[in-house]
């Protein structure tokens, strides 16, 4: 191991995130596609999967169960009783299954934060998408919308998401600004929008945009057609940049960096027309971006 790759991961030793969402034996998405990012870039994980599917929804056809709260709660438990809740860094959420999952990851949320009051809760709120609609089961957007915005410290809805969630239809960078302004006066003072399509955009671009209560910035990447959904793949990005935030602090470096890894991710997907996401392929790009892009400054009111 190098003087560099040593100084890496004893710098950020001990930074460990609690993963609830989703897990396929398949492919990657959910706690497939977030697990190994977040470990190639340093962090300890310790995964909980709300469903046990064979492969992601996508297919249009899978197996396995979705989990009942009740052993969501024990595993938590379980964890709780070797004492470690303390040296958790941060909470993060995904698809959930069924809106009965809520008030066991939200639960699991207060016993981190009241063991350490510094982690963050980083919430995908996991409802649908463009090509797609809503594909969650009936409850969960009013779930996200009644009890988990409220809570979130970052949350990291697609265009689609962001949508639903405001009830406001988003067009332009403006409506963007606004839909996530009325997003934090619920609760999240931190709000990364994904996959966003403006008609106020380049052409040939698709967008992410980061903001917090001080500052705002939006950054593009070429857009790659697909002849399908590229499933799991706001799972990785939700999970690099809840990675990258964590050792820098720095919402513009976050972004850029997250744009690089996830691009990347993207070509290599792209490259082999696979329909799973070239998640190991791409294991590098993680850490160091082989492309860099640059953030632009936005002003918010």
């Amino acid at each position: 191991m190098s003087l560099n790759s040593s100084y890496f991961y004893e710098r950020f030793a001990g930074m460990n995130i609690l993963s609830i969402q989703s897990h396929v034996a398949y492919g990657h998405a959910g706690n497939a596609s977030a697990v190994f990012p977040l470990q190639r870039m340093g962090f300890e994980v310790w995964p909980v999967h709300t469903v046990m599917f064979s492969n992601h929804t996508g297919h249009g056809s899978w197996r396995g169960p979705v989990f009942e709260p009740g052993t969501i709660s024990e595993v938590i438990a379980g964890i709780e009783d070797r004492g470690v809740l303390k040296e958790c860094t941060a909470v993060l959420s995904g698809y959930m299954g069924a809106p009965e999952l809520g008030s066991a990851i939200l639960d699991a949320v207060d016993k981190v934060k009241s063991e350490n009051p510094e982690a963050l809760y980083c919430c995908d709120p996991v409802i649908g998408d463009t090509d797609r609609g809503i594909f969650v089961r009936t409850g969960i957007p009013e779930l996200f919308r009644d009890k988990v915005l409220q809570r979130a410290d970052i949350l990291t809805p697609n265009h689609f998401e962001l949508e639903i969630l405001t009830g406001h239809k988003v067009n332009t960078l403006e409506d963007a600004l606004k839909a996530v302004k009325e997003l934090q006066e619920i609760g999240p003072s931190k709000v990364l929008v994904t996959s966003l399509t403006r008609t106020d955009a380049q052409p040939g671009v698709i967008e992410m945009l980061a903001v917090d209560k001080n500052e705002a910035w939006i950054i593009a990447t070429p857009r790659l057609e697909f002849p399908y959904p590229v499933n799991g793949s706001g799972d990785a990005t939700t999970a690099v940049f809840l990675a990258k935030y964590l050792r820098t602090r720095n919402l513009k470096k976050t972004l850029e960096h997250t744009a690089g890894a996830i691009f990347a991710l993207f070509e290599k997907t792209w490259a082999t027309k696979s329909r799973e996401l070239q998640l190991i392929a791409a294991q590098d790009a993680y850490v160091t971006p082989p492309q860099q892009f640059q953030a632009s400054s936005v002003e918010i009111a």
